[in-house]
């Protein structure tokens, strides 16, 4: 057996690490089970060098479509030309895909047309958010998905209420936690910790990249200014996405307190999570792993497509208004903020019951 891994932006790869080293103790233990990673291009990131893979403990893609760039409309079309192009020249049993990136639904459109089954990890996540690309993504792809290897019960229930069977629902855990417990040993202490005089538990981290928080100047500006206030007695660290850098010097906007750092790779991002105080984001895999390490997580954000962050997790999701930041910040630093907990099935074996479960799907 044939396994397409899809994966197309930096994130999709740590999400895919752990099945492929299944994948390959399993053929290892003699099942008929191999797989191509199929890298579509769709994120260019210079951080993912050899030692990027090898960090993963994974091989470098045998095939990069390079569909990277353009509007939606035209990233989509050209990975699905160029998938269809290798699955049809180079046909496999079954396609897995991740997440809720571009790359997801254009290549489980383009199997799905060539008769190849389709497998979801991280299927039936919802924010019922349709301004939200990522939402149209994962709604486009459950309707197409065979098998769905899911990471919470609330997902179990999004595909139920959908009409998918029992029988095609597979809840198996987190892949990104897989990963997150194997290389917390590995992380790394960022270059610019002695230069700001960091401690531990001593400091914020803040993520922002979504367009509703960073493309209008006034939201910008306005939680850039509760956060310059708080952090004259609290550091914030900043690793700005490139996009709200540009947006930054576009407004205008140039805080002094707040320590705006260069982007970090995943080992030395993570070592800044796990020793702060607490964490400020608008991304959605940020509170996943805040909540497997215990950290305090303030999203800004009015949905969010991992309810269990909140309800068993250390996130509280705040919506978008900067006097609700200032609360919160508040309540964080006096101490109020929850233990929280770790999700069912969050334990680093996710991977190992995804391919148990193709292993038992196609009798290998």
């Amino acid at each position: 057996m044939i396994i397409d891994i899809i994966a197309g932006a930096r994130p999709n790869f740590m999400k895919i690490a752990p099945i492929i080293n299944a994948i390959q103790s399993a053929k290892k233990s003699g099942h008929a089970i191999s797989f191509r990673l199929i890298h579509t291009g769709q994120h260019y990131d210079q951080k993912m060098s050899g030692d990027f893979f090898e960090q993963l403990g994974i091989p470098e893609p045998n095939v990069n479509l390079g569909a990277g760039g353009g509007t939606q409309a035209e990233q989509t079309a050209a990975i699905m030309t160029g998938y269809e192009k290798q699955l049809t020249e180079n046909p496999s049993d079954l396609v897995l895909v991740v997440g809720d990136v571009t790359s997801t639904m254009a290549c489980s459109i383009v199997a799905k047309k060539l008769k190849t089954r389709v497998a979801h990890v991280e299927a039936g996540i919802r924010s019922f958010d349709l301004d939200m690309p990522e939402e149209i993504n994962r709604m486009v792809t459950d309707s197409i998905t065979d098998y769905f290897f899911t990471t919470s019960d609330v997902a179990n229930q999004n595909l139920k209420t959908a009409g998918i069977p029992d029988e095609r629902i597979f809840f198996v855990g987190n892949t990104m936690i897989d990963t997150l417990l194997k290389q917390m040993p590995a992380f790394l202490k960022p270059d610019f910790w002695s230069d700001l005089a960091l401690r531990d538990k001593q400091y914020m981290v803040l993520t922002l990249h979504r367009p509703s928080n960073v493309d209008s100047p006034t939201q910008l500006k306005a939680l850039m200014d509760v956060l310059e206030n708080f952090s004259s007695d609290i550091p914030v660290i900043f690793p700005v996405h490139p996009r709200t850098r540009n947006n930054l010097e576009k407004f205008g906007i140039t805080p002094k307190h707040v320590k705006i750092v260069d982007p970090l790779g995943y080992l030395q991002f993570n070592y800044l999570v796990q020793h702060s105080k607490g964490v400020i984001t608008d991304s959605g895999g940020i509170t996943e792993e805040t909540t497997v390490m215990g950290i305090p997580c303030l999203t800004l954000r009015d949905s969010t497509e991992r309810p269990e962050t909140c309800t068993i997790g250390t996130n509280v999701l705040i919506g978008t208004e900067p006097s609700a930041l200032a609360e919160k910040l508040k309540d964080l630093v006096a101490g109020n903020w929850k233990k929280g907990g770790i999700p069912p099935l969050w334990d680093g074996m996710a991977a190992e019951r995804i391919v148990k479960n193709i292993i038992n799907l196609y009798n290998l």
